[in-house]
């Protein structure tokens, strides 16, 4: 019981209390209006201790009322269902409280009325006459018969009138005879009770009565026992002048006579009161039946508000459950507080919530681990050294990874969802590769490796693709899967060291023989001089030095080929790139030099880690090979620049050598850095190709293009020693030698 009442909220017990207090207050009233005097103490407070608290009743009614009206406002949950509970409620207990109301009013007034019959009053007052004319018959009867006694005591000396006051009142049935003398003197006193008591004296307006000649008589309570007729009469005396004597008789009353005459007595006072009370009593009864149906009705109310309140509460949980539901709170519990079928329907949602919740965890885990996996694998191939592309049925773009928008020289993810035929409109690159895959992509072959040849801004490329179509269950085919590498730095590895392992054998064979040539020759020109006229001599010294000049020559290409194809020994060191560029070209400043030096080198060029002899040999071959490209030119310019630039992975330095001359044509581009290829008649080829080969063991890049301004340039990417040596001002000096 007490857990139930801990578990009740306030307001109901609160509004069960003034219940409670309303109905003991309503029995109250009915009680009062019965009694005259408890009416008038008792009513008018009670009345206002009603209409007080049915005025909290009022107060806590508006309250919930203006709440549910709030509600079905804002359209909450079960609003409308509250208010159409509440409807049906309040309807179903007004109309048979209202009927009870009508019909008990009428019965009541029509009651009341034939309370007050005049039939009744007449009757009432006959009893109460017939009694008291029955009493008056007795008490006349006594009166004589205690006037006979007192004459026979009219001559009984004092000392005898013990004696004669027991006889007498033996003889004559009296309960009590006394005799007094003057003030009220006992003189005899004669009882027939067991218990004696002293008598009642008589009382100044008894002696009054007395004085006058008349005999005392009354109907009056004795000693708490009763009604009892009580006589008191002078006795005669002969003297005069004697102290008159008094007698005092008290007879008792039968019991029956006594109650009924009270009962018909206290009826008649009743009537009477009611009959007085008549207007008022109806007040009464019909404000008290007010304030019960006022009451009736009003708890009808706030219970309809209450229980209807109770009843859609799971409702409303539930709409706001649903709501969680809809906004992906799977994992919400809705408290189950009753037994019956919303409770289990409470009890159904929790358990839906917790499969739901059940299958969105696994859900989101396959989807986690979908998404890990998905990552991983884009991870990998972001990182892979391959280029690769997947398409749809349409040949449209669907992902790609660095290594084929680097391959390709397109930024590939702002061309996703795109074809590759709208994709090669904005790269060279991408149109020649689309172009040689199309009768792969044509015949829909469901594996096939392909070897092309594309050009771009860095030049000629010999790409490896290799792709496979996708099929999904079902005999569904997919896009195809293209995978893809730039063999050019390959395919010229193999060919620099073919050209490597020429190039020693060429020293080996070639070398070997030039010095005894040269000896032979300066031999054969000491030992034939002396025996030769002037023109021999001549034609000899002609033909020795021609001979002396081809082997030096021999031997400078000798020593080109044993550069280019012995393994680097690195000594790398700390290296000021910028100084080192201007010793270099201040070597080849010359005052009758047609070709004019100018210096764009950044100011605060990090520190550079490399080798200063092989750095040192790149510039001069690069710069031998812009004056070998600059002869025959007018105004001919040759500039120099350093930068820092930043790419993907790593802080680069670059250098720029950059001629005004006639340019590279594009069939020597892509073969520009191979050995033996050179446009020049006494040209070795092998100066870009060494060029080259400083620049790889370097960890760094190599190109050469055709400026928009015209001439041609190379450039080199060379990489820094660490990280964060690129946070320096931009800042250039352009210098001009």
């Amino acid at each position: 019981m007490v857990a139930a009442l801990k578990r009740a909220p306030v307001g109901l017990i609160f509004m069960a209390v003034v219940f409670v207090l309303l109905l003991g207050s309503l029995v109250v009233m009915g009680d009062a209006a019965q009694n005259s005097e408890r009416f008038e103490r008792l009513y008018v407070w009670v009345l206002l201790f009603n209409s007080l608290a049915l005025v909290i009743m009022a107060l806590a009614i508006c309250v919930r009322l203006l709440r549910v009206s709030r509600q079905v406002i804002r359209r909450e949950p079960g609003s409308r269902l509250t208010a159409k509970l509440l409807v049906l409620f309040v309807g179903l207990s007004l109309l048979p409280v209202t009927i009870v109301y009508y019909f008990s009013l009428k019965f009541l007034d029509e009651g009341i009325d034939s309370w007050f019959d005049v039939r009744v009053e007449k009757a009432l007052e006959d009893a109460l006459e017939l009694s008291r004319s029955s009493l008056d018959l007795r008490v006349r009867q006594h009166a004589r018969q205690t006037e006979l006694l007192a004459r026979e005591l009219v001559d009984v000396p004092e000392t005898l009138a013990a004696l004669r006051l027991r006889d007498m009142r033996e003889s004559s049935q009296a309960q009590e005879l006394s005799l007094f003398g003057a003030n009220n003197r006992i003189i005899a006193y004669a009882s027939g009770e067991r218990v004696q008591r002293l008598p009642v004296l008589p009382a100044g307006e008894v002696l009054l009565i007395l004085s006058q000649g008349n005999t005392y008589t009354a109907l009056e309570p004795v000693y708490e026992s009763g009604l009892h007729i009580r006589v008191v009469t002078q006795i005669p005396s002969r003297d005069p002048t004697g102290d008159g004597r008094i007698l005092q008789a008290v007879y008792p009353v039968a019991a029956r006579m006594g109650v009924l005459a009270d009962s018909v007595q206290d009826a008649f006072s009743d009537y009477k009161a009611f009959a007085y009370l008549r207007v008022p009593l109806k007040q009464s009864f019909n404000t008290t039946l007010s304030l019960a149906l006022l009451i009736s009705v009003m708890t009808a109310i706030w219970a309809a508000l209450y229980f209807s309140g109770r009843l859609v509460a799971p409702i409303q949980e539930l709409a706001e459950g649903t709501r969680s539901v809809a906004a992906g709170e799977y994992h919400k519990k809705l408290l189950v507080t009753r037994n019956d079928e919303l409770g289990f329907l409470v009890g159904s949602f929790n358990s839906m919530t917790a499969t739901l919740a059940a299958t969105r965890d696994e859900v989101e885990r396959s989807r986690r681990l979908a998404e890990s996996q998905r990552m991983y694998l884009e991870t990998v191939l972001q990182n892979l050294s391959s280029g690769v592309i997947t398409l749809d049925r349409r040949l449209t773009l669907r992902t790609a990874n660095a290594a084929a928008a680097q391959i390709l020289e397109v930024d590939l993810e702002r061309h996703l969802g795109r074809s590759l035929e709208e994709i090669g409109q904005y790269s060279r690159v991408v149109e020649t590769f689309i172009q040689a895959l199309q009768g792969r992509f044509n015949q829909r072959e469901p594996e096939w490796t392909e070897q092309l040849t594309v050009f771009g801004a860095s030049g000629r490329k010999v790409l490896m693709c290799r792709g496979v179509w996708l099929s999904y269950g079902g005999g569904l085919r997919g896009g195809p899967v293209v995978v893809f590498d730039d063999i050019t730095t390959l395919l010229q590895a193999q060919r620099d060291a073919a050209w490597a392992e020429v190039a020693r054998r060429l020293a080996h064979e070639i070398k070997n023989p030039l010095t005894p040539i040269q000896l032979s020759a300066e031999r054969l020109q000491k030992k034939l001089q002396p025996h030769l006229g002037p023109e021999e001599e001549q034609v000899l010294r002609r033909a020795t030095h021609t001979i002396v000049q081809q082997v030096e020559a021999m031997k400078a290409m000798v020593n080109a080929f044993s550069d280019y194809a012995r393994p680097p020994a690195m000594t790398p060191s700390p290296l000021d790139l910028n100084r080192l560029v201007r010793e270099v070209v201040e070597l080849y400043r010359h005052g009758d030099s047609p070709v004019r030096f100018t210096l764009a080198l950044h100011e605060s060029l990090p520190t550079l880690t490399a080798d200063a002899g092989r750095i040192r040999q790149l510039l001069h071959n690069l710069i031998k090979n812009g004056l070998e490209a600059l002869e025959g030119v007018s105004g001919g310019e040759l500039e120099l620049a350093t930068c820092c630039i930043q790419d993907a992975q790593r802080n680069m330095v670059e250098i720029r050598v950059r001629d005004n001359g006639r340019g590279l044509s594009e069939d020597m581009m892509p073969r520009l850095f191979e050995p033996y290829v050179t446009s020049k008649h006494r040209g070795t080829g092998l100066g870009l190709a060494i060029v080259k080969k400083i620049v790889e063991e370097h960890s760094g890049m190599v190109w050469a293009e055709n400026p928009a301004g015209g001439g041609a340039q190379i450039v080199i990417h060379l990489p820094l020693s660490g990280p964060g040596s690129l946070h320096v001002e931009d800042s250039d000096v352009r210098e001009v030698v």
